[in-house]
């Protein structure tokens, strides 16, 4: 590590590539995470060249392959799929709306099988990163170019799915997959907004990992090492901080009960943003750490709490031989 030293302020300029990622209201997000909680939400690490990083950490390391022939989160989708599909047996047709969808991969053999069933209407993708929209279009289209494919960008912590794109007569399963949930600060507002998009004959799946948080034995795993590091590398190069001013910490951090990556600043840093008409300078001091990467755990008795907040009931859960991952079912409490 480096010695912390304040004798110096550095002054750290985003590249006009950064700029053209973000919309405005993004742009002053990202500033406000800044200035108030010192982080640059994760989910924003998705747009831009940062759906490549994702999609090349799914293909390296969750994809599987020859020598890792299964995935925890298809395996447990599909595991579910016989309940799934059993609580729509009086419906005709089902609307999938994947929110977060990625690259689409973690729904291929759901859509499969529902597909084979003669069951399924369309498939609506939803992402904060239009990237990402892109890349799931040539996937889906590739694996199912008969199923009617919609996408549509949104921010799920911002914004429940707009009644536009629904179709009230069709029964919905929303999908959130890729134990994304973890990965909201605000859960509690996503699981709200997922309320408001619901009606009582839709489902609400998700995946998570659980245990205990706070019992993080220190391993850098999964998301946590590649994509982290790689989110690490964009931070810097995008809003051009030195690497040698710098470097990437993972840690458990009480305040939020989850396990974080964060950049811990070895000097006084000013990062000037400046672009359609923002003009706003953020003050780093020397040993502060700004979040790039989080996950929370849920505890399953934390999980029904914040369910029951939100007016969702967990009506059946899956969990993995090791215990590490759930798929949660819900409905309209």
């Amino acid at each position: 590590m480096a010695q912390i030293s304040s004798s110096i302020i550095h002054i750290a300029k985003p590249v006009p590539q950064f700029y053209s990622v973000f919309c405005q209201s993004e742009l002053l997000e990202i500033i406000q995470a800044l200035e108030l909680r010192k982080e640059i939400p994760l989910k924003y690490s998705y747009k831009g060249r940062g759906a490549k990083i994702w999609d090349d950490f799914y293909l390296k390391f969750i994809i599987p392959t020859w020598y890792r022939r299964s995935n925890v989160e298809i395996d447990l989708l599909n595991q579910s799929f016989d309940y799934i599909n059993g609580n729509f047996e009086h419906s005709k047709k089902i609307n999938v709306i994947d929110v977060g969808a990625g690259n689409s991969y973690p729904v291929k053999q759901f859509i499969h099988k529902l597909n084979q069933l003669g069951k399924l209407n369309k498939y609506l993708a939803l992402d904060i990163s239009e990237e990402l929209l892109h890349l799931s279009k040539n996937n889906f289209k590739k694996w199912f170019p008969l199923v009617e494919f919609i996408s549509n960008p949104i921010d799920i912590e911002n914004n429940s799915i707009p009644q536009s794109w629904l179709n009230d007569d069709i029964s919905k399963i929303i999908l959130h997959l890729g134990v994304t949930i973890g990965n909201h600060l605000n859960r509690d507002r996503v699981f709200k907004n997922f309320r408001e998009s619901m009606g009582n004959n839709d489902l609400l799946v998700f995946t998570n990992e659980i245990g205990s948080n706070s019992q993080w034995d220190g391993k850098v795993r999964g998301g946590c090492n590649y994509h982290a590091q790689q989110i690490y590398g964009w931070v810097k190069n995008n809003i051009g901080i030195r690497s040698e001013d710098c470097e990437l910490v993972r840690k458990y951090d009480l305040a939020t009960d989850s396990v974080v990556a964060n950049i811990r600043f070895f000097h006084d840093y000013t990062i000037n943003f400046s672009w359609m008409g923002i003009d706003k300078n953020i003050q780093i001091s020397a040993g502060e750490e700004i979040t790039i990467w989080r996950h929370h755990k849920h505890e399953l008795s934390e999980l029904i709490q914040e369910l029951k907040a939100a007016e969702l009931e967990l009506i059946h859960y899956n969990v993995n031989k090791y215990s590490s991952h759930v798929i949660a079912i819900c409905k309209v409490a």
